[in-house]
């Protein structure tokens, strides 16, 4: 839910101030700190005390792994609809019926959950909350008990502050803790998600323990969801106070988003685990923001992160190929797995992430994902994601349902913005597989209109059984001319062996500028006679030579952008994770009409096509984090580095940089952390140009 008016106090939390706040917003003020509201709190219900009825002897870690041993997988609808008025009673039996009828409660998904917009704005004449008669005219336990018909569980939101998130200022749980746990106990919820909105400033770890104790002492089991947005770092202390705990800010339905919050999830896996687990908000997949290609990345890496899976989109209007990735079980039962790991980074080089996550039958999934714009060949080896040495290794890609044999090596040509998801395993029967068989082209092949390039593809054979009748071809799209130049065929290709062919692809004089995608296929027969094939993308960027004399590269088109946070902002700051959320690039309180606003870790090239001779921009960190943020800024000419600043603070001016980048092809623009981590590392590259 998106955190719309957070209130704080910034001096400490002590009785007389919350007495007085509270007494001022019409509430009962918290003893010791806070208590209920109107029931009286158990004995020794302390934070991190053992407690309730339901708990027994049980530390609440032990409670939290009882409740969410594996990732929490469900429904809600906040994504999908907001406070609309099509989020009702309807909607929500309506989901509960596609979850039985469609295959996703057979395949895990438990939780049909409501967000905000569900109560009516005042409490009752006895301080309980009330339920939209409009949207849910049975009231929420009529709900509750048709989504438990089903077989399922049924999940509700409410605010650790005196309202909601939404604007409306529905009535949040702050003073009312026990009486609302026991409302919705009553009401038969299975599932709370706390927001933080409205807080007064009291104590995040103070307002989730008590409600973790309000609905311990109801004596329901009731996963408990702490919705923070990773403010106060939750990782390091709500293990046993909630079952998961976001870890950013909201997701939104676009690319830029998505990554962003991937990449700060990322860094958490320590801290995830059997009942406590980090929560990179919700799925977006089916609202119709990103491509497919870019929906299965983000569900193929939310789930080797093992987040909770909640579906974010109205099921009763997403296309087909929703329901195909939200239901890929192979998929699925990564997330789910009983060890609990959260996949941990092996490398992220130039876009190229490799994630690796131990399951609990001593496999390893691996997820080779392409940050970048264009195809892009990204390899590891079976040894470097964990597995110990063995002649040869199962392969299992869990979006194609293939398997094959492998010596050692996990490669693919994945596409732009893609994720191959594999399953790497000691196998004894890895000999009766076909051999893996990477295809692949060049990463980057870049031509203007008109013109001839040469492209190289190649064949080879990763697996440790040979790949017999090896055959190559590359097609490219409508109009282009594609021919090869050499063998295009093998008799055999033992292990490690490569067949590799050049191919000469004339680009139409109309070419429009940007990515156009060929396709690289082979086909092979495995040992046993079976016949294989496999396609990979490859592409061919159209450039624009730049124009003669000084131009802005902010008004130019880059051949691709990767950023640490949301996407690369053309003549504001970074801002945030949407597209277009920057403000004016100022740099101590300069301010610079033009240039980009791009985030630690940041990557941005141009094609300059031998024409060009400099380089030079004004550098620094941005004025909208404060005073928090280093990053050191570099100029590239072709693979060679020609200019960079050291690490720069957001204490200092604009900076100039500038390099010399005669007959370079391309010019890479890259930014890093300065040495510290990327948090609030808000760059700018003000006043921008090359001159060519």
């Amino acid at each position: 839910m998106r955190h719309l008016s957070v209130h704080r106090v910034r001096t400490g939390v002590v009785g007389a101030l919350i007495t007085a706040l509270f007494g001022a917003a019409g509430l009962s003020a918290p003893a010791a700190a806070l208590s209920p509201d109107d029931t009286t709190a158990p004995a020794g219900n302390e934070a991190g005390a053992q407690v309730g009825t339901r708990t027994g002897t049980q530390t609440g870690a032990q409670v939290g792994e009882a409740l969410a041993p594996t990732p929490p997988m469900g429904f809600n609808n906040w994504n999908s609809t907001h406070c609309r008025a099509d989020f009702n009673e309807s909607m929500i039996k309506g989901i509960a019926d596609i979850f039985v009828e469609r295959g996703l409660k057979e395949a895990g998904y438990t939780y049909v959950n409501l967000d905000d917009c569900w109560a009516l704005p005042q409490r009752n004449a006895e301080g309980r909350l009330v339920p939209d008669p409009v949207r849910f005219p049975n009231g929420i336990k009529a709900v509750a008990d048709y989504v438990h018909s089903k077989g399922l569980k049924f999940g509700i939101y409410t605010s650790a502050g005196t309202k909601t998130c939404n604007r409306a200022g529905f009535p949040g749980a702050l003073g009312h803790e026990y009486s609302d746990a026991q409302q919705f106990a009553d009401w038969g919820v299975d599932y709370l998600k706390y927001d933080n909105c409205n807080n007064q400033g009291v104590d995040a770890r103070l307002r989730y323990t008590t409600m973790r104790d309000a609905l311990l002492a109801t004596g329901r089991p009731i996963v408990f969801s702490i919705c923070e947005w990773g403010q106060n770092r939750p990782w390091e202390w709500a293990k046993g106070v909630g079952q998961l705990w976001r870890t950013t800010g909201d997701i939104s339905d676009n690319w830029g988003s998505m990554v962003s919050i991937m990449k700060r999830n990322l860094a958490l896996a320590p801290y995830a685990g059997p009942g406590h687990w980090n929560d990179p908000d919700m799925l977006e997949v089916g609202n119709g923001g990103m491509t497919d290609t870019e929906y299965r990345t983000h569900f193929s890496m939310w789930s080797i992160m093992a987040a909770p899976l909640l579906i974010g989109s109205d099921l009763r209007k997403v296309p087909e190929s929703a329901f195909e990735i939200l239901g890929n079980r192979e998929v699925i039962a990564v997330d789910q797995d009983p060890l609990g790991r959260q996949g941990a980074v092996i490398g992220s080089e130039g876009g190229r992430w490799v994630v690796a996550k131990e399951l609990a039958d001593g496999s390893r999934a691996v997820a080779l994902f392409n940050e970048s714009g264009r195809p892009q060949r990204i390899a590891t080896t079976a040894q470097a994601v964990g597995l110990p040495a063995a002649a040869a290794y199962k392969v299992r890609d869990l979006w194609r349902h293939t398997s094959a044999n492998t010596a050692g090596t996990i490669a693919a040509t994945v596409p732009a913005h893609g994720t191959v998801l594999l399953r790497i395993s000691q196998d004894r029967g890895w000999a009766l597989l076909p051999p893996a068989v990477e295809v692949g082209a060049d990463d980057s092949v870049m031509a203007e209109s008109g013109r001839t390039v040469k492209l190289t593809a190649t064949v080879t054979d990763l697996g440790r059984t040979p790949a017999l009748a090896v055959s190559a071809r590359v097609t490219g799209p409508q109009g282009w001319t594609v021919e090869a130049v050499g063998r295009t065929a093998a008799p055999v290709l033992t292990s490690g062996a490569k067949l590799t062919t050049e191919w000469e692809v004339t680009v139409p004089a109309d070419a429009s500028a940007g990515t156009h995608e060929l396709t690289v296929a082979a086909a092979y027969h495995s040992p046993t006679g079976k016949r294989l094939t496999a396609s990979v993308p490859a592409s061919v960027s159209v450039v624009v030579a730049p124009p003669a004399g000084r131009s802005y590269l902010s008004d130019l088109s880059w051949l691709s952008a990767v950023n640490g946070w949301g996407p690369v902002e053309k003549d504001t700051s970074n801002g945030e994770s949407r597209a277009g959320d920057g403000r004016p690039i100022t740099i101590g309180g300069q301010v610079f009409a033009k240039g980009l606003g791009v985030h630690a870790s940041s990557t941005v090239e141009y094609y300059a096509g031998g024409r060009c001779t400099g380089v030079s921009a004004s550098a620094g960190v941005d004025d909208e984090k404060g005073s928090r943020g280093t990053v050191a800024f570099e100029i590239w000419a072709d693979g060679v580095k020609a200019a960079s600043t050291g690490v720069l603070t957001n204490a200092m001016n604009a900076q100039p940089v500038s390099a010399d980048v005669t007959g370079a092809k391309v010019v890479r623009l890259v930014v890093t952390d300065g040495g510290d981590g990327i948090d609030s590392d808000h760059a700018d590259w003000a006043d921008l140009t090359i001159s060519c």
